[in-house]
């Protein structure tokens, strides 16, 4: 484990640091308002609302371009709900909920490589984190009936994607500052 946690700098651990609790914070403001749609639909309000906090998970592979940032921002939001007690917590079950559409964002950034600074590249990344946050919570704690999840990961897919395209927009406009400041 530490060696891996080396491969992070002091700036990338206060990016998943941040990104982290940003995701975890933004939840209970984003989910009720969303729920006022989904739930005579009986979707989850997590699932339509995924995109917006999964963002960060991309948005902090975005900033800092390392293979384990997903993994760490996942696992850091699992400790940050299980520990505070915050919305949507699950007990022990939120180490897997929590961290897996992390490490699933992660190794998809690995297969993209080049690809991965690119709108697809942070659209995919965002839609797969949410369709695995989102299956794993239907089937662990809502238990859907088939219809009602396909509409749960319909909409996931797009709340998920549509949170990756704005994790790009942040990341290029914290790069284009960065070139800015640099020079």
């Amino acid at each position: 484990m530490n060696k891996f946690l080396k491969r992070f700098s002091m700036f990338d651990l206060v990016v998943i640091s941040l990104t982290a609790a940003l995701g975890v914070g933004i939840k209970p403001i984003i989910v009720p308002l969303v729920h006022i749609i989904t739930g005579p639909l009986y979707i989850p309000g997590g699932a339509a609302a995924g995109g917006f906090y999964m963002l960060w998970i991309v948005l902090g592979l975005g900033m800092t371009r390392k293979i384990g940032t997903g993994t760490l921002i996942g696992l850091v939001q699992a400790l940050l709900v299980m520990i505070t007690g915050v919305y949507g917590t699950h007990g022990a079950i939120s180490m897997i909920t929590y961290t897996v559409p992390g490490l699933l964002a992660d190794m998809t950034a690995k297969l993209l490589k080049d690809k991965l600074m690119s709108p697809a590249g942070f659209f995919t990344l965002g839609l797969l984190a949410n369709v695995s946050g989102t299956f794993l919570s239907s089937l662990m704690f809502f238990r859907l009936p088939m219809i009602p999840m396909l509409l749960s990961l319909s909409a996931a897919s797009l709340s998920g994607g549509l949170g990756g395209l704005i994790a790009f927009r942040i990341t290029k406009a914290i790069n284009k500052q960065g070139d800015a400041d640099e020079k």
